[in-house]
């Protein structure tokens, strides 16, 4: 939207390049020879063209090359500089006088459809057989110019829609033509930065490139620097800035006047709105002898496309502007005000502000009670609600209690007097469509601590005072994140639709699962999320398939409404509202209701309650795991962030939602650290310091073993578990799982060895599993002895299976290595027989120990070679060759097994030959 106005030398350089082309004979002019005849085809755009209404033009041109090109000014100022002097025999282009309006019979609109804008051409339109062809990228309006063809599409530049015509009709394009297109293109988007930048803009300009577009020249036209002669423009403008606040949403307003044009004024208001961080602004020039409003807005509630309409303007949602003439500039002023007040219409509703679902109480409630409840929430006010007996009625407010009315009923010793005894009870609600305005006067003037929002007799939630003042104040989202409270203070989700990027980084059977999930919660009437690690890791490109669904309603009843439509069966938890959908090829999903959890005091299990999504995400344990997606249909693929996880995940930092997160959950404190370690990021310095002070608490000796366990294991299951180790120790934590568990120079050796180890180990690709755990564990503890290795089993409550492994079945592997250490070499049969005994992890285990680097040759010889060495003869070729059964039988295989092992057998025959030899003919002699 940005209207043209070039450097000298940005002017000199392009009047250079196309020149030189000219000269070789690389185009040739147009003539308007077309003008003599009988049915001409005229091609304009709007007043004052930017560069995407001249590329709009050229490229109209291609498609119509019998055409004429018109600018609808008389004396476009814009365009003399540029257009004129450098690139005139690129257009069929005539004076707008020269043209005979009879003639016309096809005009050609471009990136406009609106009468006011097009000047004297307007008159054309009140010819009977004109014919109307239109090419526009604006919004739709009622009084827009109605052609007999249109393509109208929301591309960021309008030439982007005729690029794709060209690039169908495969029309050749000259360099310097596509350079100018493409210059169109960076302009109306920003260099591709605006939010209203598509994909077939980057398409278009992809298609450009291709066909030789100059983009060092389109740069040194974009690219202006800043005169000094505009830097004092621009202060000017700062100086005279005025916030109007309207209907909450801070609006600026400023004016300039100038005897003369000013060149680029709609380039330093972009100017200013990106140096003061602005989010919508109207700037009003009077010049010479009309008065320019330029319009920009960055926030959805300020349609400045919609506003200057009125004014005569027109433009998008985000950018606009308008000229008008034979008003003082006041009383333009005051009309955009009016209009401002009309069009805004602020998002902050009741709806949006509330606290849902409400915390209500009835009205026999205790005090005591009520004390209870106001503590475990967090909040100033409760609610108070009288049921009625008849069948089928909804609940009816009774009033409101506060915290300080409770703690002085307490302090007087009236404990188990009714809340009803002492609330309020003349109060007012509003409907949840109610503005900031409404919400204000009820709250302020009634001086009332809580408000409901009431909605066809049913209470849908509460605006708390606490609420209006952080809208007042305008808390910002640094101060949030420090001190969040999702019932006290209110938290707005930042959202946006990320359907093309779940299309693009999701499987095709994910997509389908998410749609289906959606279409069945449409038809329970309730919001269905995924969220969690699943979000996470699909903004950390990482392959996750674990699907965490979340529906405001209950999830056991929507598991099974969604597992019988797939086909499969579904396992529920009752007291946690949760089930687990199993699909008929084994595949599984988590289903849970939306809860709010709390604990009665710290490191306890959470007791859970029915809630909403806000209040569910509240209840995670760090930010980067709050984001979730909603998978409704007429909402689908819309990313819901309320604790600002992007931000976090792309800062890399590791943050709790609220500072008592590891007093209420001190496993917490491990996931903090896997997730650090996994992700590469960093854990923040106030959640740091949270963790120091929960070791130092020690509220991990009200942790159960199985629960540190849990969070061990996971540890060690890591990909590389040894940082996260480290991390352990730094933060003093080893010594939760034991006091004697530290890590030191040779710990960390070891530890490092086993990573080797087992990275050698999964790159043979065998089928056979094991438990990567364990090994690191058995590291972990062996410099501990029996007696501390059993307590520690103990006190992680392992299962019995384990106790063994990691006491006598270790001890027993060091004893092992000793003996290898003093003996090797060996034969292979009596390596064989060392270590066929132990398990997978115990002989990785003994690997990773292993300080000699023969020995880990050995063990890592036996898992090559020897280890799945067996016989091919079975006792039934025993009593083939005459052998009795018995005994012997075993003597035989082993003795042919070592033989094998001791490469003196290859085949079954040499195994049934070696058994002639050795025992039958021992036998007859």
């Amino acid at each position: 939207m940005t209207a043209i106005g070039l450097s000298y030398s940005a002017n000199l350089r392009l009047i250079s390049h196309f020149r030189y082309a000219y000269m070789l004979g690389a185009m040739v002019p147009h003539t308007p020879s077309d003008l003599h005849k009988q049915e001409l085809t005229l091609i304009t755009t709007h007043i004052n063209a930017d560069y995407d209404a001249l590329a709009s033009l050229l490229a109209a041109q291609k498609l119509y090359p019998q055409a004429i090109v018109v600018f609808p000014g008389s004396q476009e100022k814009n365009l003399k500089n540029f257009f004129v002097k450098s690139m005139v025999y690129l257009f069929n282009i005539v004076d707008i006088k020269a043209v005979d309006y009879s003639k016309i019979t096809r005009l050609v609109l471009v990136d406009t459809r609106q009468s006011n804008r097009i000047g004297k051409l307007a008159s054309l339109l009140k010819k009977p057989d004109l014919q109307i062809h239109i090419y526009d990228h604006h919004p739709s309006k009622p009084d827009d110019i109605q052609g007999h063809y249109e393509r109208q599409e929301p591309t960021g530049a309008n030439v982007t829609i005729l690029i794709e015509i060209i690039k169908a009709k495969e029309i050749e394009l000259t360099s310097e033509e596509a350079t100018i297109m493409c210059l169109g293109i960076y302009e109306d988007t920003g260099s591709f930065t605006f939010a209203s930048t598509t994909q077939k803009d980057f398409l278009a300009a992809a298609f450009l490139v291709s066909k030789g577009a100059s983009l060092n020249t389109v740069s040194d036209l974009i690219a202006r620097e800043i005169s000094p002669q505009q830097v004092a423009l621009l202060n000017e403008l700062i100086q005279s800035a005025e916030s109007h606040n309207i209907h909450g949403i801070d609006v600026l307003i400023t004016r300039i006047t100038k005897d003369n044009y000013i060149p680029d004024f709609a380039f330093l208001v972009h100017k200013m709105v990106k140096m003061e961080n602005i989010k919508a602004i109207f700037a009003i020039a009077g010049m010479e002898n009309k008065t320019y409003i330029v319009a920009r807005s960055r926030i959805p509630e300020v349609d400045v496309g919609s506003i200057l309409t009125p004014l005569g303007g027109g433009g998008h949602s985000f950018a606009a502007a308008a000229s008008l003439k034979g008003q003082t500039m006041a009383q333009i002023e005051q009309q955009l005000i009016k209009i401002l007040y009309q069009e805004i219409r602020s998002r902050r509703q009741a709806k949006d502000l509330m606290s849902s679902p409400p915390i209500t109480v009835d009205t026999d409630l205790s005090c005591l009670e009520a004390s209870t409840l106001l503590r475990r929430y967090n909040i100033n006010a409760l609610l108070v609600t009288q049921k009625s007996t008849a069948p089928d009625s909804k609940e009816k407010i009774a009033g409101y209690i506060t915290r300080q009315v409770i703690e002085k009923v307490l302090y007087h010793k009236l404990d188990q007097v009714s809340v009803s005894e002492y609330m309020t009870t003349e109060m007012t609600d509003v409907p949840p469509e109610a503005d900031l305005t409404e919400i204000q006067d009820k709250i302020i003037s009634n001086k009332q601590r809580i408000l409901p929002v009431i909605d066809k007799g049913t209470i849908r939630g509460v605006v708390t005072r606490t609420d209006l003042l952080n809208i007042l104040v305008r808390k910002s989202y640094s101060s949030l994140k420090n001190d969040t409270d999702p019932l006290d203070g209110q938290i707005h989700a930042r959202t946006r639709n990320i359907n093309r990027f779940m299309q693009e980084r999701l499987p095709k059977r994910i997509r389908e699962i998410l749609k289906k999930i959606g279409q069945v919660a449409a038809e329970f009437e309730c919001d269905v999320y995924v969220v969690g690690g699943f979000v996470r890791d699909l903004f950390l490109y990482r392959p996750n398939e674990d699907l965490d669904i979340v529906i405001e309603g209950d999830g056991i009843e929507f598991a099974a409404r969604f597992a019988k439509i797939v086909g499969g069966r579904i396992h529920a938890h009752a007291k946690f509202g949760t089930a687990v959908v199993i699909f008929p090829d084994g595949s599984k999903i988590d289903v849970a209701s939306a809860r709010l959890e709390y604990y009665r005091f710290p490191a306890d299990l959470p007791v859970v309650e029915m809630s909403s999504i806000k209040l569910d995400l509240f209840r995670r344990d760090f930010t980067i795991n709050t984001l979730a997606i909603q998978l409704n249909p007429d909402k689908f693929g819309t990313l819901i962030d309320f604790f600002i996880a992007q931000k976090d995940i792309k800062a890399k930092a590791v943050r709790v939602l609220h500072n008592l997160s590891f007093v209420e959950d001190p496993t917490r404190v491990f996931r903090a650290i896997r997730f650090e370690q996994r992700f590469g990021f960093t854990i923040g310095k106030l959640t740091s310091g949270l963790i120091k002070n929960a070791v130092k608490m020690d509220f991990f000796k009200r942790l159960s073993g199985r629960r540190v366990f849990t969070e061990l294991r996971l540890i060690l299951e890591e990909e590389n578990p040894v940082p996260a180790i480290v991390r352990l120790q730094d933060y003093g934590l080893l010594r939760v799982i034991h006091p004697s568990i530290s890590l030191d120079d040779e710990l960390t050796a070891l530890l490092n060895a086993t990573k080797k180890v087992l990275s050698w180990y999964d790159l043979l690709f065998l089928e056979e599993s094991y438990m990567k755990w364990t090994v690191y564990f058995l590291a972990l503890v062996r410099q501990c002895t029996s007696q501390t290795t059993a307590e520690i089993c103990r006190r992680l409550e392992l299962a019995p299976r384990f106790s063994p492994i990691f006491g006598e079945a270790r001890f027993a592997c060091d004893q092992c290595l000793i003996w290898l250490e003093r003996h090797l070499p060996v034969k292979n049969s009596v390596l064989y027989h060392k270590l066929s005994t132990f398990k997978t992890e115990l002989i990785l285990y003994m690997m990773s120990a292993a300080k000699a680097e023969k020995i880990k040759k050995t063990i890592s010889f036996y898992f090559t070679n020897l280890r799945y060495t067996s016989v091919g003869i079975r006792g039934k070729d025993l009593l083939t060759l005459g052998l009795k059964p018995g005994p012997a039988y075993r003597q035989i295989l082993e003795a042919v097994l070592d033989a094998k092992l001791n490469d003196r057998l290859k085949t079954r025959r040499d195994e049934l030959e070696y058994v002639k030899h050795n025992f039958i003919t021992v036998r007859r002699s």
